[in-house]
């Protein structure tokens, strides 16, 4: 299987988004605020975000807010 530049990069933002949500774990952020902080266009961030609630390490709360799937809110 071939490894796409994108891939990787795709690959080291989840890295750095998984790390910033387990040294902060009450971190509770609108799509909007991660695009910002993380500075991602629209589509990547939405990209990471959806696999990471896939995997079950992010979860959308009700009131459209990403946390961590392990920690209530």
């Amino acid at each position: 299987m071939l490894t796409t530049q994108h891939d990787v990069d795709l690959h080291d933002w989840e890295q750095l988004i998984r790390a910033e949500y387990q040294e902060i774990p009450g971190l509770c952020l609108t799509r909007k605020q991660a695009q910002r902080l993380w500075n991602l266009d629209p589509d990547t961030c939405d990209t990471l975000l959806e696999e990471m609630v896939a995997e079950h390490f992010l979860r959308l709360t009700s009131t459209d807010r990403y946390v961590r799937a392990d920690i209530g809110h």
